[in-house]
């Protein structure tokens, strides 16, 4: 049986990049989801700083496709410097202007993607106060099942939307169920999630994966290595 605090979401999109971390230069995407893309799309339906989400597996739906697409991208960001300034003086220049850092970078991406995501979720217990964890499974459960989120889900880039559901909830993006794609392949050393025990210098955390029948089983974080 399936415990409360665990859910499964289907999402699929037309277009996904799970940037690896080692192309500095042009993005190049993973075969598959990293867990930490997972992550992020169940904190876009529900996210709280009492609440953890811990993803467990990522079954592929759709054959994994590739794409080379050239973008416009901008070439800087606004400095902490000026961020600061303007708000010592109440007012400042903080816009860029796309014309003088516009460049054109290709990228390497999946395209035509479905997977289905299982992660389970947690109370951070210093932070919990006595809060049951129903609480936030049914508000959860809830979300997920109307299609509702905080911010749009997406597919590692922002602009690359992702279609979601609840599986075997009710909500409204047609999807339809299918058993992952019927291959078996090492995918090498994987981004699993950033380590913020210090929060002022984040560390990216690694595991070896592997795909057997198109399911990619994700240890727990503690055993990721840096």
């Amino acid at each position: 049986m399936t415990p409360s605090n665990s859910f499964c979401l289907e999402v699929s999109g037309s277009f996904a990049c799970f940037t690896r971390p080692e192309m500095k230069v042009e993005r190049v995407s993973y075969d598959v989801m990293t867990p930490s893309a997972a992550r992020a799309i169940f904190e876009a339906i529900l996210w709280k700083p009492v609440i953890r989400w811990q993803v467990h597996r990522i079954e592929v739906i759709n054959p994994i496709r590739w794409i080379n697409l050239r973008r416009n991208e901008v070439s800087a960001v606004v400095s902490t410097r000026n961020v600061q300034q303007a708000m010592t003086a109440g007012s400042g220049t903080l816009g860029l202007y796309i014309e003088d850092e516009r460049q054109q970078r290709a990228g390497y991406f999946l395209r035509d993607v479905a997977y289905r995501i299982h992660a389970e979720l947690s109370l951070m217990p210093r932070r919990a106060g006595g809060e049951p964890l129903m609480k936030y499974t049914e508000m959860f459960a809830r979300r997920a099942g109307k299609g509702q989120c905080v911010n749009q889900p997406y597919l590692g880039c922002r602009e690359f939307a992702a279609n979601f559901r609840l599986s075997g909830g009710g909500a409204a993006t047609a999807m339809p169920m299918a058993t992952p794609i019927n291959e078996t392949r090492e995918l090498g050393w994987m981004l699993h999630d950033l380590d913020f025990t210090n929060p002022a210098d984040p560390q990216p955390r690694f595991f070896n994966a592997k795909m057997v029948g198109g399911v990619i089983e994700v240890p727990p974080f503690v055993e990721a290595r840096g």
